[in-house]
């Protein structure tokens, strides 16, 4: 456990005597802004015109034994890394995999709310998987009355299907039509009228082809992500590059520096017109960490005051580490250095993450391992944390549907008591390459 926060208020009465707040683990009500969905294979089933019913993504069973979506003439695959909780760690790898192999939780919301409650988590808003972060899929799509077609179907499940399986147990999350910011700024209204304030975006448009922040290409978007409260949602990995040094760095170094896209995207996004021209947009940086902040904000300031005369930035009356700590949340999934270094951040825009089913989720331990950082901290700031901000950000209200009490991590695990936590091999044992950033490429290639 790192040291006490800096510039640690002073403790009020309900603390104990050494100022540690007395919440304990099965005490939280965990809501993670970062999960993710492993699309199940009927998932567009009724969902697609009759003109379209034919040519919608489906799956095959190869005889490779993986799975892939088949669309338009293209076959994507579910990479290993994306679907591997419960599995043992030496079987993780960026292979393509098949359902068969993952646990039922990643497809099945019915099994998905079984492994929510064993890990005492509340509520999850959950990223796509094979359409890719921002609908990328669609996007690419040359027929676009196909293509909006097909990203409507697929909102449209998220919502209804995934999301309204279990009303309070979900914030959903939208994909955008990327190709055209007026259809883009269409769609946030259509699906806030259903209740989904919260939609993907890329953390940075123009690696994808398209304009940056810092043309005014997006504004329709804003504009109605700014009227309807809807929260833009920035996940690392959603520009579609990667950090790596060198064609032979081992993966252990794309892993370790896949924030930095976000840091990227982070100092791209403040110095653009975008959070000055849209005061009530907000924008969060998903699964990029908080322990970096803190740096960040004092160096954007140090460039802003020393070259502000020749660059021509404006940010009037405020610093750029005003606007960014007031218009962007921030996101993390194990932090212990971030949250010492609460004192420099917001503590009002902060957001937990689990990342279930990925290989960076702290499924089935989340609540544990999210003591080992939150120990100490005042009770008021872990609920802001743990689950008070992400209901007040998303506009999600699950104390509505599901009474305070039966919401906390003791009482989830309560209803899932036959849920088996345990490691379970899926793969026969094989031979075990070294894997290089490198490789990542050829996944759907090979």
């Amino acid at each position: 456990m790192l040291g006490e926060a800096v510039g640690a208020a002073p403790v009020p009465a309900q603390y104990d005597a050494g100022g540690r707040g007395a919440m304990q683990a099965e005490d939280l009500i965990l809501v993670s802004v970062d999960d993710h969905v492993v699309e199940p294979p009927d998932m567009f089933d009724g969902r697609v015109p009759a003109k379209w019913k034919d040519r919608a993504p489906r799956v095959i069973h190869k005889d490779s034994g993986i799975d892939v979506w088949s669309y338009e003439g293209n076959e994507i695959p579910n990479v290993g890394l994306n679907a591997v909780v419960g599995r043992p760690p030496e079987e993780y790898g960026i292979e393509p995999t098949s359902f068969a192999e993952m646990r039922p939780g990643c497809y099945d919301i019915n099994e998905r709310i079984r492994d929510m409650n064993v890990n005492g988590v509340l509520g999850s808003m959950c990223f796509p998987s094979f359409i890719q972060f921002c609908g990328q899929l669609f996007a690419r799509t040359k027929d676009k009355e196909l293509a909006l077609a097909m990203l409507r179907a697929y909102n449209d499940w998220h919502i209804e299907d995934w999301c309204g399986a279990y009303p309070g147990r979900f914030i959903p999350l939208s994909i955008p039509a990327i190709w055209e910011p007026a259809l883009m700024a269409a769609e946030v209204r259509r699906v806030a009228a259903k209740g989904c304030h919260a939609v993907t975006f890329s953390e940075n448009p123009s690696k994808l082809g398209w304009p940056s922040f810092h043309s005014d290409h997006w504004d329709p978007f804003w504009t109605a992500c700014a009227d309807e409260g809807t929260v833009v949602c920035m996940h690392i990995g959603s520009s579609s590059e990667i950090v790596v040094p060198s064609p032979d760095s081992p993966f252990d170094v794309l892993i370790t520096l896949s924030p930095m896209n976000i840091v990227q995207c982070a100092a791209d996004l403040l110095f653009s017109p975008v959070l000055r021209k849209f005061p009530s947009l907000r924008l969060a940086l998903s699964e990029g960490g908080i322990g970096w902040i803190p740096y960040f904000l004092e160096r954007v300031d140090y460039v802003y005051t020393h070259h502000k005369a020749w660059t021509g930035q404006d940010f009037g009356d405020m610093l750029p580490s005003q606007v960014f700590s007031e218009r962007i949340v921030t996101c993390f999934i194990d932090d212990a250095f971030g949250v010492e270094s609460r004192a420099h951040l917001n503590v009002d825009n902060i957001c937990w993450e689990c990342d279930y089913p990925h290989s960076d989720s702290t499924w089935p331990q989340a609540p544990e391992m999210a003591m080992k950082y939150l120990d100490g901290v005042p009770d008021a700031e872990v609920n802001k944390i743990t689950h008070e901000n992400a209901i007040r950000l998303f506009q999600y209200d699950p104390f509505s549907v599901r009474p305070r009490e039966s919401c906390t991590v003791a009482a989830l695990r309560a209803e899932a008591t036959d849920v088996d936590t345990s490691m379970m091999a899926r793969n026969p044992k094989h031979e075990k390459k070294q894997v290089f950033a490198a490789d990542l490429g050829h996944i759907g290639r090979d």
